[in-house]
C-alpha cells in the first residue's frame, strides 16, 4: 500500500458493515477491510495499522479471542483496537476493556459517529506516542546531562589529586594506580564471593572516583615534611599522620551541602581508615581486624604495594615480586587474611595495571 494515510484496519464478517464503514472513513484514512480475524493475522504480518476496528460476534475466532492474541504479542500490543459489537449489555463491555479494548461502537453505527471516534483515537495515540518520545528524549537529555557533570567532576578531583600529588615530588601517578589496583581486588572479591554482602552494596564507578581523595589531607601538611628528601623524624611523622584527620575534615566541609551523598562517604572511610592495621597498631584511631570498615582495609593493601613499587625519597622502586612478599608478610598484622590471600591471587592482574602506565 502506497496511501501515506494513516492505515486503519477494519475487521467484521458482515460485508455491509465492511462497505459502511470504509465508506465513512476512506476520504481521511487509508482503510483495509478484513473478513475474519485469521484474515487479520495474515495481514498484520505486512501491515501496522494506527487502529484496528474488530467486530465482537465473529465465526470461528470471535473479537474476545482476537484481542487476547493481539496482545499477547509484541509486535501487536501496542496496536489501539476498538471493539464493534451489537451488544449493549454492560458485562461485555467490561469484558472488552479488561481485555484491552480503548473503546465501544455499537452495531448499526452511524456513519459520521464512526469517523469521529476513529479521529479522536487516534488523535490520542498520536499525542501519547508524541509524548512517550518526549519523555525518551528527555530521559537521554538528563542522562547525558548527568554523564557531563560526573566528567567535570571527575576532572576537577582529578586535578585536585593532582595538586597533592604534585607536592609531594615522591609519589607521581600515585592517585591513579591505586585506582587500579583496587578495581582489579573488588573485581576478583565479587567474582570469587568474597565479603559478598559488602561488595554487592557498592557503587564501583563512584567508588573509585572517590578513592582519588584518600590522600587529599596532605594538602595541609609543610613542604618542609612532604617533600623531605629522607626519614622523617618522630615529630616530623606525627604531624605526617595528621594528614588522615585533615583528609576527613576536608571531605566533610565538602558534603555540608551533600549529607546523604555515597560518593563523600566512600571518601571519608578511604581518607580516614587507610592507614589503619588488622592489629590495631596503626593510626589514627587503633582500630583492629573488621573494627577497620572493608573500604579501608583495602585502601591500606593497595597503598603499600603502590608505594613499594614505586621509588621514594627513603628507597628505591622495589621490584613486582619483592613488591608482593613484602606485602606478604603483613598478612594478619598489617592486613585482612583473607584479602591478602585474594591479593596473592591476583599479582599477574595488578602487575599489568601498573605496568601500564
Amino acid at each position: 500500500m502506497n496511501d501515506t494515510r494513516e492505515l486503519v484496519m477494519l475487521v467484521d464478517d458482515n460485508l455491509a458493515n465492511l462497505m459502511v464503514g470504509k465508506e465513512a472513513l476512506s476520504d481521511t484514512y487509508s482503510v483495509l477491510t478484513v473478513p475474519s480475524a485469521s484474515k487479520m493475522f495474515e495481514m498484520l504480518t505486512r501491515y501496522t495499522p494506527k487502529l484496528i476496528l474488530l467486530d465482537v460476534d465473529m465465526p470461528e475466532i470471535t473479537g474476545y479471542e482476537a484481542i487476547k492474541t493481539l496482545k499477547s504479542h509484541p509486535e501487536t500490543k501496542n496496536i489501539p483496537v476498538i471493539f464493534l459489537t451489537a451488544m449493549s449489555d454492560f458485562d461485555s463491555e467490561l469484558q472488552g476493556f479488561n481485555l484491552g479494548a480503548i473503546d465501544y461502537i455499537s452495531k448499526p453505527f452511524s456513519a459520521p459517529l464512526l469517523k469521529k471516534r476513529v479521529e479522536v483515537h487516534i488523535l490520542v495515540e498520536t499525542q501519547k506516542r508524541a509524548l512517550q518520545d518526549y519523555n525518551e528524549n528527555l530521559q537521554q537529555m538528563v542522562a547525558d546531562k548527568t554523564q557531563t557533570i560526573l566528567k567535570l567532576q571527575n576532572k576537577v578531583l582529578q586535578a585536585m589529586a593532582e595538586l597533592v600529588e604534585g607536592r609531594d615530588t615522591f609519589t607521581g601517578n600515585h592517585i591513579e594506580r591505586t585506582q587500579r589496583c583496587l578495581r582489579v581486588l573488588i573485581s576478583a572479591m565479587r567474582e570469587v564471593g568474597i565479603y559478598r554482602e559488602h561488595t554487592a552494596e557498592w557503587d564501583l564507578g563512584l567508588l573509585l572516583q572517590s578513592s582519588q581523595l584518600h590522600d587529599v589531607g596532605k594538602i595541609a601538611i609543610s613542604d618542609s615534611i612532604l617533600k623531605k628528601p629522607g626519614r622523617l623524624t618522630q615529630k616530623e611523622f606525627e604531624e605526617m599522620k595528621e594528614h588522615v584527620k585533615y583528609g576527613v575534615s576536608f571531605i566533610e566541609n565538602l558534603e555540608e551541602d551533600e549529607e546523604d551523598s555515597l560518593f563523600f562517604q566512600y571518601a571519608k572511610i578511604f581518607a580516614g581508615y587507610h592507614h589503619e592495621k588488622w592489629d590495631g597498631t596503626g593510626y589514627p584511631n587503633n582500630l583492629s581486624g573488621t573494627d577497620i570498615p572493608l573500604l579501608g582495609r583495602l585502601m591500606t593493601i593497595v597503598d603499600v604495594y603502590e608505594a613499594l613499587i614505586s621509588e621514594r625519597c627513603y628507597k628505591p622502586a622495589f621490584d613486582h615480586q619483592t613488591s608482593v612478599n613484602i606485602v606478604m608478610q603483613g598478612r594478619g598484622t598489617d592486613f585482612d587474611p583473607i584479602l591478602i590471600d585474594l591479593f596473592e591471587q591476583c599479582t599477574e592482574q595488578l602487575y599489568y595495571s601498573c605496568s601500564q602506565m
